[in-house]
C-alpha cells in the first residue's frame, strides 16, 4: 500500500479502521523531513497490511495542532486505536522496520489493560 495523505476528511477513519497505523508529520521546508520521506514511502511499501499516512503540517495545521507537534518529522503510531509511540526525529529503514516489529509484537491487551488501571488511579485521585 502506498502512503495516504492525511486530512480533516480521513484522520478518524484512517486511526479508528486500522489495526496498525504510522503516522508521519513533516513539512515541504524540513530538510530533514524531505530525507525521510523516501525512506517512509520505501518501507510502506513493504508493509501493505500497516497504515502509512503522512500528515502535511502547513496544510494540515488544525491536525498537527490538535497533535502538539513541536517538532518536524515526527512519528506516531497507532495500534488498535492506541497511541503507543510518539516521537520526533527521522529514522533510517532499518530502524523503522525494527520499530514496527517491536510495536507488531506488543500485547495490546495488556497495554489496555495498563490503561485502563491508569485512568483508574487518576480518576481516584
Amino acid at each position: 500500500m502506498a502512503t495516504v495523505d492525511v486530512t480533516q476528511d480521513n484522520l478518524r477513519s484512517l486511526i479508528e479502521d486500522s489495526d496498525f497505523a504510522i503516522f508521519d508529520f513533516w513539512a515541504p521546508w524540513c530538510g530533514p523531513c524531505q530525507s525521510f520521506g523516501p525512506v517512509f514511502e520505501q518501507i510502506a511499501e513493504k508493509y501493505p497490511d500497516i497504515v502509512f499516512a503522512k500528515v502535511n503540517t502547513e496544510e494540515q495545521q488544525e491536525i498537527a495542532g490538535f497533535f502538539g507537534i513541536r517538532s518536524i518529522p515526527t512519528l506516531m503510531v497507532f495500534r488498535e486505536q492506541v497511541l503507543v509511540y510518539n516521537n520526533p526525529g527521522a529514522l533510517q529503514g532499518s530502524q523503522l522496520e525494527e520499530l514496527i516489529r517491536q510495536i507488531g509484537e506488543l500485547d495490546m491487551e495488556k497495554v489496555k489493560q495498563e490503561i485502563a488501571e491508569e485512568e483508574a488511579k487518576q480518576g481516584a485521585s
